[in-house]
């Protein structure tokens, strides 16, 4: 039996990964584990949401918390790189472009363990987010490169990246949502708020770039709170952006001035929410996939987007990074229908999963001699050259 480990760590790595956990369950003769590193540790962004997507409890939790990307880069390397002298995987499975992403991508192959990399070759070109250089980085030591969108491919072909190793198998994320959207929407998160259907805006903002700068901060509050005026907001709040807008007295400001902040939500109560919501204004990147397959209107607070597909096929339009530029945003009346984005099927998982079942990687059964040999770490001797 071949065996896979599963590196999760942040909300989006699970929403993700669920899908091909739950197409290779039924698979006899691959066994596999789930490692959560703990990046995410909130419970709204955490426990929550693997409870939502019926996700298996984790076999390992390492527990690295938060720092900065050094620090937890380092952390997440250390902890998993001996999970996998441990276990002796035949294959790590990683998701998405967080720093967990990268930490278990770098410890698997230093020690000789091929890589599938799920969500391949988004490019946003834009090397201040520390995202990009993560995704760029996990895909330059992936074995197997899973994209969702044909761009994708283009981009690693044009890095160099063999395009054998690449597979076009469409958007996990996407699977669980049409697996639990009907779900979802039957919640009708907005009503326990006061409000009607195709009737807010739904927000979240959470990149450092727009949350850190005290001044930026404030002038974005500014923004909501005048947009606030035309629609009523809905801000489930990050902890990192809450924890900004408390020093700052900004947190004050939304409340009084009508915004409904609410808690980070878990995955089937932010679900509704986007599934009753006339708009959304966000900062991140698969939200704006969400929206374009949901058919809701979508105003991205950046200057670029490593999803182009979601403005080319799906409802989502680029804004800018200026605040002013939020005065843009309007309240649909009808949301637009669903947008046809090739292979946001609801089916990606299956197709990964036929793709690890013939991988060279998990059938031709190695040694036992040098399975175990290539597990043991090299070590620096210390010497300058």
């Amino acid at each position: 039996m071949r065996k896979i480990i599963h590196a999760v760590g942040a909300r989006p790595n699970f929403v993700k990964v669920a899908p091909v956990v739950e197409a290779l369950a039924g698979v006899s003769a691959i066994r596999q584990l789930i490692v959560h590193t703990g990046q995410h540790y909130d419970d709204a962004l955490s426990r929550d949401v693997l409870d939502d997507l019926g996700f298996p409890a984790p076999d390992s939790f390492l527990g690295v918390g938060s720092g900065t990307h050094g620090e937890q880069t380092a952390k997440v390397l250390i902890a998993f790189e001996q999970v996998l002298i441990e276990e002796r995987p035949d294959l790590v499975v990683v998701a998405g472009d967080v720093n967990s992403t990268l930490a278990c991508a770098l410890a698997a192959v230093k020690l000789g363990i091929p890589v599938a990399h799920v969500e391949s070759g988004l490019r946003s070109g834009d090397w201040t987010m520390p995202e990009e250089v993560n995704r760029v980085l996990t895909d330059r030591v992936s074995t197997l490169l899973f994209t969702h969108s044909p761009e994708a491919a283009e981009n690693l072909v044009g890095e160099g990246i063999d395009s054998e190793r690449i597979h076009y198998v469409g958007n996990t994320m996407i699977d669980s949502l049409r697996r639990f959207e009907a779900t979802a929407r039957r919640r009708a998160i907005w009503t326990n708020l006061g409000l009607a259907e195709g009737a807010y805006v739904l927000t979240t903002l959470h990149r450092p770039s727009n949350v850190d700068d005290g001044a930026r901060l404030h002038a974005l509050v500014d923004a909501l709170i005048e947009l606030g005026r035309h629609a009523p907001l809905v801000f489930p709040i990050h902890p990192r952006t809450r924890a900004r807008l408390e020093s700052a007295g900004d947190l004050d400001r939304l409340n009084s001035a009508g915004v409904r902040c609410l808690e980070p939500l878990g995955y089937l109560d932010f679900l509704s929410l986007e599934t009753g919501a006339g708009a959304i204004l966000t900062d991140s990147g698969g939200i704006q996939e969400e929206a374009s397959a949901l058919g809701v209107r979508c105003y991205t607070f950046r200057k670029n987007t490593e999803r182009p597909v979601t403005i080319t096929l799906g409802t989502n339009r680029l804004i800018g990074d200026d605040p002013a530029a939020i005065s843009t945003v309007q309240v649909a009346p009808r949301a637009p229908a669903s947008s046809r984005i090739p292979l946001w099927d609801g089916h990606s998982g299956e197709r990964i999963a036929n793709v690890l079942t013939q991988a060279p990687e998990l059938r031709a059964a190695p040694s036992d001699g040098a399975q175990h040999a290539k597990l043991t770490p090299l070590r620096s001797s210390g010497r300058r050259t």
